[in-house]
């Protein structure tokens, strides 16, 4: 029973996940797993790449702060080599870090004329692709220093996906371009995203068929690239609450079982299976929003950032008590693995 006159804390965890030890003193920008081991890590707006190891097993998992690397701005994005070994991150000061988690000192490895939002490692190619602000993507090999391609974009990258040979971008003026990597100095096809508000996440799906697309206006576009398909397009409403509404932040798909996790600024997170349609899981809402997620290369761990994200403006943000948290959610099967839909004949 609470006090007369007092008002219930603000909680940040009412999942009961697994806190990460030492978080960053800002909010964060991006989160991955090594696809080898449990090691996650963090960049952030407090100009830090923050990498931890993730320990035990089953709902028993704790954390071990590894390392850390700086820029000299805010950091936006991050990418791990499929080997994993070795961490990207770039952001505001427009250029890739590679850092080998060995113990060797992070170099560049890519530049930009303006920030660098999104990036990913392409092990079918060896290359580096890196999206910014400067409207184009620039595909690097590392052992040059100039790019080995510069894609022009029509507006600023705001969001991207890989999974060879599929790859697309999503740009300003809610622009989706996509790409065939088996040719990836061409355009595969522009598409105009089925959503109205401006594009904030993307993920391919697993087959590479198609992908999905988040909206500020918390809304998910599940889009199939083949003509003969589009009937299966479908959009669908999520992260909102009455008649307030939130953006959808970070699509994640289940590297096993296909089905995927969405976040939003409304301190959200959910679990859906885009083949029957229906939402597995939606977990209590957060008191902060959450701007990224990751699983791990298993699917046995799902993190996720609880921080402020301005999508409130600087009026609601207050620094003396603004605190940046990472959480570790253990799925259960329940909660992410595909079930046909009740009453359904069982055709797809």
């Amino acid at each position: 029973m609470s006090i007369f006159g007092a008002t219930a804390a603000a909680n940040t965890n009412p999942n009961k996940s697994t806190e990460v030890q030492q978080p960053p003193a800002d909010s964060v920008s991006s989160l991955c797993f090594s696809p080898k081991a449990n090691l996650l890590v963090a960049t952030s707006w407090d100009n830090q790449v923050r990498c931890w190891e993730v320990m035990g097993s089953g709902t028993n998992v704790g954390t071990v702060p590894k390392a850390s690397i700086s820029h000299e701005h805010p950091v936006l994005c991050s990418a791990w080599k499929d080997d994993g070994t070795t961490v990207f991150s770039g952001g505001c000061d427009k250029q890739v870090k590679m850092w080998p988690l060995s113990g060797s000192q992070p170099v560049t490895v890519a530049m930009h004329d303006a920030p660098i939002k999104e990036l990913a490692w392409i092990p079918e190619m060896s290359l580096l692709v890196t999206g910014s602000w400067d409207k184009s993507l620039r595909y690097w090999d590392l052992r040059q220093p100039n790019p080995a391609h510069v894609q022009q974009l029509p507006e600023r990258c705001y969001a991207l996906t890989v999974k060879h040979p599929l790859m697309v971008a999503g740009t300003a003026d809610r622009n989706l371009i996509v790409f065939n990597l088996q040719n990836p100095q061409t355009e595969f096809k522009r598409i105009t995203s089925p959503l109205k508000y401006q594009t904030r996440c993307l993920a391919a799906f697993p087959d590479q068929q198609g992908f999905l697309v988040g909206s500020i206006e918390g809304r998910v576009g599940v889009h199939h690239l083949d003509d003969s398909q589009q009937s299966k397009n479908f959009t669908f409403k999520c992260h909102r609450e009455g008649n307030e509404i939130y953006s959808v932040n970070s699509l994640n798909f289940h590297p096993t079982h296909g089905t995927f996790a969405t976040v939003g600024s409304d301190g959200a997170f959910n679990f859906w299976d885009k083949d029957s349609k229906q939402r597995l899981k939606a977990m209590s809402r957060c008191s902060q929003p959450i701007p990224c997620s990751a699983f791990n290369n298993d699917g046995s761990i799902y993190a996720y950032a609880v921080c402020s994200d301005w999508s409130k403006g600087a009026e609601n943000h207050n620094p003396s008590t603004a605190k940046t948290y990472i959480y570790l959610h253990i799925p259960q099967e329940s909660e992410v693995k595909g079930k046909p839909r009740i009453g359904s004949s069982g055709r797809k």
